[in-house]
């Protein structure tokens, strides 16, 4: 029994390393080349950010365990909200005010919407993979558009303001135009020699397939160690292991009053989720839905979506008292998964 804990602890552990060390290595290599922060942005850190749960995903359904590869998905678009979200919150309240935020709600409450459509459509296969691809690649471009028609910079605290002579704190790149209001908030390619960039790049290719790998196999034994589904170890142990990149992000954003990023990281990961995770596993493997997921999970990731709608429409901020509502929900969550888990995965 411990030797899958640790397979699993093990497996996490990996793809968190692997996929910073994959992030911070090609970012240097963009920025070595002359590639912009925003491309940057929009490519290699939205997609390396995505690489641990994007392999678990692909991993799970080509074992043929759906709960794991689609669990991880919706599991870690909730915890993304009531707890990656709802810690910090507690910390520090929470601005929604970034100029981007309503309309990246929008896309996210749409996302959740069409991934419930499609699921209760019948399993996700390859021409629902290239439809959800499909839209990232238009949501990218637009995020691409928006960002340098209303440039950010810190100067002028405004997205329409004259551009400063020198860029910012808000990294603004040579056309003014900035990733502090991206999907997955700002970024600053480290100063890496070529030998350093190399070396993270191919320890982050090399490990990450291995890291998914001891994920999926520790999930299905610890759900046929506990006789629980293996939807229930995705959407709790997996879900939550593969976001605990996001948690650090979010926490040392509040302590440096960047609330913009910790909203923008939430609502940006939960997007990239639905959008490439799904979207790139469904092309190379069709992953089945199981019954627990039509009757109870995905209505409970669109809930916690419901429950963020308001702060982020309306610029509010998320305080102490929301992030223990928040809380609250999620643990509520987890022993209602737990409590009526013990079945056998559904088919």
């Amino acid at each position: 029994m411990y030797e899958t804990f640790l397979l699993l602890a093990g497996g996490l552990l990996i793809l968190i390393v692997c996929g910073d060390f994959l992030v911070q290595g090609a970012s240097a290599l963009a920025a070595r080349y002359g590639l912009s922060p925003l491309l940057i942005a929009l490519t290699i850190v939205a997609f390396g950010t995505s690489a641990p749960e994007l392999l678990v995903s692909v991993r799970a359904a080509l074992a043929g365990a759906p709960g794991i590869a689609l669990g991880n998905v919706v599991g870690s678009n909730v915890a993304n909200i009531l707890l990656i979200l709802g810690i910090p919150a507690l910390i520090a309240p929470i601005a929604c005010a970034g100029r981007t935020v309503p309309h990246n709600m929008i896309v996210m409450m749409a996302a959740s919407v069409l991934l419930i459509a499609l699921c209760f459509a019948g399993p996700l296969a390859f021409w629902q993979g290239v439809l959800l691809v499909g839209l990232l690649a238009a949501y990218l471009v637009y995020s691409g558009w928006d960002a340098r028609k209303n440039p950010y910079c810190a100067e002028t605290d405004s997205c329409s303001g004259p551009r400063p002579e020198q860029p910012t704190d808000a990294f603004c790149d040579t056309q003014g135009v900035s990733t502090h209001d991206l999907p997955h908030g700002d970024i600053d390619p480290p100063n890496l020699s070529r030998r350093v960039i190399a070396f993270k790049i191919i320890i982050g290719i090399a490990g990450l397939p291995l890291g998914a790998r001891f994920v999926v196999d520790g999930g299905i034994d610890i759900a046929e160690l506990f006789g629980v589904s293996d939807a229930v170890i995705g959407l709790s142990l997996i879900a939550v292991g593969t976001s605990l990149p996001e948690l650090a992000t979010s926490v040392m954003a509040v302590f440096r009053r960047n609330d913009d990023m910790v909203v923008g990281n939430i609502i940006g990961s939960n997007i990239m989720n639905i959008l490439a995770i799904l979207g790139i596993t469904a092309i190379i493997a069709p992953i089945s839905i199981p019954q627990d997921f039509l009757s109870f999970h995905l209505w409970v990731m669109l809930g916690a979506v419901v429950l963020l709608l308001p702060a982020a429409m309306m610029g509010r901020k998320i305080g102490r008292g929301t992030a223990i509502v928040f809380l609250a929900a999620y643990g509520a969550y987890l022993y209602a998964m737990f409590a009526f888990g013990h079945m056998p995965p559904a088919t």
